[in-house]
């Protein structure tokens, strides 16, 4: 069975949605993509990715959920 779930992480810079979707894709059978800003209005504080779209099978959902926990931690969001 697999599972696509939206994360999004608010005010977190593109650079750092970067590291976390290569750290994801690393897993096998992860598919992760990045989905674009979509507010009209330019904001600074604003991230210039709005969230990551993650596809993953079962057999990867704790170590996922582990990396996300992670990157939430570190980043306090």
């Amino acid at each position: 069975m697999e599972t696509k779930e939206k994360v999004e992480f608010h005010n977190l810079p593109l650079a750092i949605y970067r590291e976390i979707a290569a750290h994801l894709s690393q897993l096998e059978g992860v598919i992760v993509e990045l989905i674009p800003q979509s507010s009209p209005e330019f904001d600074y504080n604003q991230s210039q990715i709005a969230g990551l779209w993650v596809n993953y099978t079962q057999d990867v959902a704790q170590q996922v959920e582990t990396i996300l926990a992670f990157y939430r931690t570190r980043y306090e969001v």
